[in-house]
């Protein structure tokens, strides 16, 4: 039988017993259902799953001994991050859920030319809150130990001058690129993969990655939505050059 998984931001040792923070507890309980004496697995992002059995289950707290851990190796070799232009609606959320099982290590939600999602300071944090507990859900179900880091959404242009000279390979999806997944090679930084929002990257975007060292893209002869494009080149990325 599968074991439950949790997501928790907070230290695990073995014996220790620990109490849920609200949202899981709220899982567990209004969810799962679950009774004291029941087992699940904990999580924090260092490496490990960790058995836990229910101690108490209350109406505000849920209590869990930690009786075992387990060392995960189940992350990709290739570190790529997906640097996406935002997308409307639940679009952006498939986006952040699909790219956390298909492996990637970072998300990097961008503002482009022609980005029609707008947010303020005060959604922006909700929009960025929204997409770590997704990208955390989905590391529950896929098994994943490591949530991929969720940067706060930016300017491309502001993204593009934060990066470090660190070797990574530089791509960007892009109809009229030239460079075929299978012809590239990747050292130990990884790459980054820019991809736009609905209507693509716009002329001063392109230039503006093409200035910073961006290579053109192509999947293929057909053009991809925006909730399709990432993804796929994800997983073709991850199918050449890393573990799928």
């Amino acid at each position: 039988m599968r074991s439950t998984r949790i997501h928790v931001e907070q230290p695990l040792s073995l014996a220790a017993e620990v109490v849920l923070p609200q949202q899981a507890a709220e899982h567990v309980t209004r969810v799962l259902r679950m009774n004291a004496g029941d087992m699940l697995t904990l999580f924090n992002g260092d490496g490990y799953d960790y058995a836990a059995t229910l101690l108490s289950v209350g109406k505000r707290d849920v209590t869990a001994r930690i009786e075992d851990r387990e060392q995960i190796r189940n992350e990709s070799p290739l570190k790529l991050t997906l640097a996406q232009g935002v997308a409307r609606g639940e679009k952006m959320d498939l986006i952040v859920q699909k790219a956390t099982e298909l492996g990637v290590a970072r998300i990097v939600p961008l503002f482009t030319e022609r980005s029609e999602v707008k947010l303020d300071a005060s959604r922006a944090e909700k929009r960025l809150l929204h997409w770590r507990a997704v990208a955390s859900s989905a590391c529950e179900q896929s098994g994943r130990v490591c949530v991929p880091e969720i940067t706060p959404a930016q300017t491309l242009q502001e993204w593009l001058k934060s990066l470090p000279d660190d070797g990574a390979q530089r791509l960007a999806l892009l109809p009229e690129g030239t460079l075929q997944a299978r012809e590239l090679r990747f050292g130990e930084a990884g790459g980054w993969l820019v991809v736009g929002p609905e209507g693509g990257l716009g002329d001063r975007d392109i230039a503006a990655l093409q200035d910073a060292g961006f290579e053109g893209l192509r999947l293929g002869p057909r053009i991809l939505r925006t909730e399709t494009a990432g993804l796929a080149a994800l997983a073709a990325l991850q199918a050449l050059h890393g573990d799928l």
